[in-house]
């Protein structure tokens, strides 16, 4: 089997369960797919320059879901995101699509339907990388 093709099968790209503590002591769940690196870069191209800030913003708005499926921001919200927010509780957002790790939430995953035509979904494994050079 070729290591694409292992790779593949071995990931999941279904959206799971996240989650942020809010202030007044609930939480707020949203649904994400691991980010590829495509999202990544129309993330970047949206946000129009380099600013670190603005790409992450741009990423939460494109594939934060809830759990029906439909989009949990929209770039009109930007602006409210940045401006009425405690930037801890966005930035907690914005941080674990980036360094999410599908070991430390449920991983309960959802089907979600994508407009993005690059997105696969595959079985319901979660990927994880074992060793390194010399392992």
């Amino acid at each position: 089997m070729r290591a694409i093709d292992r790779l593949k099968a071995a990931c999941s790209m279904k959206a799971t369960r996240r989650s942020v503590d809010l202030p007044d002591g609930t939480q707020l769940e949203y649904w994400a797919p691991p980010v590829t690196l495509a999202q990544r870069a129309r993330a970047q191209k949206a946000a129009g320059n380099d600013d670190a800030t603005q790409f992450a913003l741009q990423l939460l708005v494109m594939i934060a879901a809830e759990e029906d499926g439909s989009k949990m921001f929209t770039t009109a919200e930007i602006a409210e995101l940045t401006n009425r927010l405690p930037a801890a509780i966005v930035e907690t957002l914005m941080l674990q699509l980036l360094t999410w790790d599908p070991k430390e939430e449920d991983a309960e995953p959802l089907d979600l339907k994508s407009d993005q035509s690059s997105v696969e979904v595959g079985p319901p494994a979660i990927c994880t990388v074992r060793g390194g050079p010399g392992a």
